[in-house]
């Protein structure tokens, strides 16, 4: 109707007098609108959240760079997120390594992140739009939902989790122990010679490194 007005006015049917009144109609019409609408729709039975900031702006931001300059992921994966994005990754990473899957709230790990709940929800979502990440819901009907359970499903994020926790030093060969010289000279000496056996001379730290 609005729009109908105001051409009839660009076409001369209605003047400037009448087109204002109609358009003030429309207006408080909209507005009692707006406000029917606002009464019928539901309210939510949970207080509304309130916002997350950090204590200190620059610790959380000294966090945040500190976390994306760790490489928590792959270098061909990493290029894909920003420094915010990157140190939730790590967030997120560090639980699944540790515990083999992540169950915190999106408000917990923004704060180690040190970025707000919006991007932590983003970067979580960006992940599993590329096939990093795997988020199963927990929901709660007339109950706030319990925390969604995050797991890493990219073989090559895995890997890399792998090695950060140490798994490039646990070698699968087997420790042998050195060989007794000793006994193979007492031996070559034999029974009853006048010769004394020769002793093996004390194995130092280096020598025992070296052997190894």
């Amino acid at each position: 109707m609005s729009r109908l007005v105001w051409r009839g006015m660009a076409q001369g049917v209605l003047d400037d007098d009448d087109a204002q009144m109609l358009a003030e109609l429309i207006h408080s019409r909209r507005e009692s609108l707006k406000e029917q609408w606002d009464a019928a729709r539901p309210k939510s039975i949970f207080p509304p959240r309130r916002p997350q900031r950090a204590p200190v702006r620059a610790e959380a931001i000294a966090r945040r760079r500190r976390l994306a300059a760790s490489g928590p992921l792959p270098p061909s994966i990493a290029a894909r997120f920003t420094v915010g994005e990157a140190a939730v990754m790590r967030v997120v990473g560090d639980e699944c390594r540790d515990r083999g899957f992540c169950a915190l709230s999106l408000a917990a790990i923004a704060a180690r992140a040190g970025v707000c709940r919006k991007l932590a929800q983003n970067a979580i979502r960006l992940a599993k739009r590329y096939g990093l990440l795997a988020v199963q819901e927990r929901p709660r009907p007339g109950k706030p939902h319990l925390t969604n359970v995050i797991t890493v499903i990219s073989a090559e994020w895995q890997l890399w989790l792998f090695r950060s926790k140490g798994g490039e030093r646990r070698g699968g060969g087997k420790k042998i122990a050195p060989t007794d010289t000793k006994s193979i000279r007492d031996r070559k000496v034999g029974v009853g010679s006048t010769r004394e056996p020769l002793r093996s001379k004390p194995q130092t730290a280096m020598n025992r490194v070296r052997r190894e």
